[in-house]
């Protein structure tokens, strides 16, 4: 592939049919600030550890873009090293994009984002108001409110009552949930997406209840005036036993995988789809974090159902290609394949039993992240102390810049790896990072020594050890300026924090995706039956 690909070619090739990566390098606060509506988020601080995960395979046709800054000239030689052998750069990064007449998307996971809102416009998803479910809640009506997000999300904050299934294990559990078919369901989440998507599963599936979606999730129930619950620990229930019962359930599921032309394959058919080395597949697994981690199959990636819906392209990085899913009751994998069919993806089901699933695997070619990425020598926090105190060297935080806002050693400075050449004072002997993870220490070294500091070394035990020790932190709310935070998400970022003005921008926005769509954008979703 050329080095530069014109946007024009590459609008081409997005719906040529064919396999493309398109990866924008950008940290996330610059993403969700203007992107390709296409572009898969891959920020170059953590290229290495995340593009083997997101990009199987290693010839796939790639295009990297930036922000014209030549970040993507840096994360095409790191991809190179790790073999992949067919990358290309947007010629004039996102602003090149722009000037061509395309359009940039505020905001992340924007396929899955306006695909909710499609579902609600073409399969009109009966909604009801914040009003509305206080009122029937005073009345004392047959009712249930799910709440559909993860169950990190609902511990912080979710709607009095409401119980957490997530999306992904509705038609599974709704049974457990609302015995009883004259019982209405609501189902939430913090915004439109996954309430939505939760209340057609269940429309979908079949059941028998008045099933209806929250308009505006908990930003909606807040902006009317009502108050949140922190904490609830109100969890979804066990799944059915009954082998009569799981049968009409996997029926049910069938029948509307089917519709949507869900593939059913064998282990035997998976192993010879990885094995041709034309096509990327991806093997997910869509149970519960507790049911992957109890009893994983070698090779699949965890992938809750729900979440991979509402933000695929943190699990897919390349479209066009085949995604496998997987679960041990097939009810849950069938629903979440037909969404990603009407999603544009071409989605499968694995179906036999266990064990010839563990035959398969999903890297055929090994991982090179780790060989790449040298291990550091540490610093000990005397180490760092004495830098500090003589001026020998540097200190470099790189964790996130509200981290390092709340305390961080003094007299360490905050950066971040595509700008980390830039912060040095000079071309010091000795620098110490300071990072939550090695592997983003040891990412940043190599743009440390291709800058000529020929000492890098990061904190044994990251700041926790610097505390442990009884050293202060210091606090600097305004440093970093938010103009250098480019790792931070400022899209409407206070809509959980009380914030109304930043609730209504959010609520807006998602509203206003389909009407910025053009035909190729639009034509990726085959929603319907």
């Amino acid at each position: 592939m050329a080095a530069a690909v014109d946007a024009k070619t590459l609008k081409q090739w997005l719906s040529d049919g064919g396999e493309i990566a398109f990866l924008d390098v950008r940290e996330p606060g610059q993403f969700a600030g203007g992107h390709a509506f296409f572009a898969v988020p891959l920020p170059y601080s953590r290229l290495e550890l995340d593009i083997e995960r997101l990009v199987r395979g290693r010839g796939v046709r790639m295009v990297l873009c930036d922000a014209g800054d030549g970040v993507a000239e840096r994360a095409r030689r790191r991809a190179e090293a790790l073999g992949y052998s067919n990358v290309g750069i947007l010629e004039g990064g996102v602003p090149g994009w722009k000037q061509a007449g395309y359009t940039l998307y505020e905001g992340v996971n924007l396929p899955s984002k306006t695909f909710g809102e499609l579902i609600e416009h073409v399969r009109h998803t009966p909604r009801i108001t914040a009003q509305e479910l206080a009122a029937m809640r005073t009345r004392g009506d047959d009712f249930v409110l799910v709440d559909g997000r993860t169950w990190d999300e609902y511990r912080r904050f979710n709607i009095p009552g409401g119980i957490s299934c997530p999306n992904g294990e509705l038609a599974l559990r709704i049974g457990r949930i609302a015995p009883d078919p004259k019982t209405t369901i609501v189902v939430n989440c913090a915004g439109r997406t996954r309430s939505i998507i939760g209340a057609q599963t269940l429309i979908d599936f079949g059941i028998p209840n008045r099933t209806v979606a929250l308009e505006n999730g908990t930003q909606g129930w807040f902006l009317a005036g009502f108050e949140v619950e922190r904490g609830a620990d109100r969890r979804w229930p066990e799944a059915p036993r009954d082998a009569g019962e799981r049968e009409v359930l996997q029926t049910q599921a069938r029948a509307h995988a089917d519709r949507h032309g869900v593939a059913w394959v064998t282990a035997a058919e998976v192993a010879a789809w990885q094995r041709d080395q034309a096509r990327t597949t991806y093997l997910l697994d869509v149970r519960t974090a507790e049911e992957f981690a109890a009893t994983p199959i070698p090779g699949f990636v965890h992938a809750p159902g729900g979440q991979l819906v509402q933000a695929t392209d943190q699990w897919v990085g390349v479209r066009g290609a085949r995604i496998v899913l997987m679960d041990d009751d097939r009810i849950r994998a069938p629903m979440t394949a037909a969404w990603l069919r009407q999603l544009g993806h071409e989605a499968a089901v694995l179906t036999g039993d266990v064990e010839p699933r563990s035959m398969l695997t999903q890297d055929i070619q090994p991982r090179r992240a780790d060989e790449l990425l040298s291990e550091l020598p540490g610093a000990s926090v005397r180490d760092v102390a004495d830098l500090l105190a003589s001026g020998a060297g540097e200190i470099i935080d790189l964790r996130a810049s509200a981290a390092y806002r709340s305390g961080h050693i003094p007299g360490s400075g905050w950066t971040i790896r595509p700008r980390i050449a830039g912060a040095l004072m000079g071309t010091p002997d000795t620098v110490v990072l300071v990072a939550d993870e090695p592997l983003v220490a040891r990412a940043a070294a190599l743009d440390l020594g291709e800058a000529g500091v020929r000492d890098v070394r990061v904190l044994s035990g990251g700041i926790g050890a610097w505390q442990a020790e009884g050293r202060r932190l210091e606090a600097t709310p305004e440093q970093p300026s938010d103009a250098e935070r480019i790792d931070f998400v400022f899209h409407t970022h206070g809509r959980h924090d009380g914030n109304a003005e930043a609730a209504r921008a959010y609520l807006a926005w998602e509203i206003n995706l389909v009407r910025q769509l053009d035909a190729q954008e639009l034509g990726i979703f085959r929603i319907g039956h």
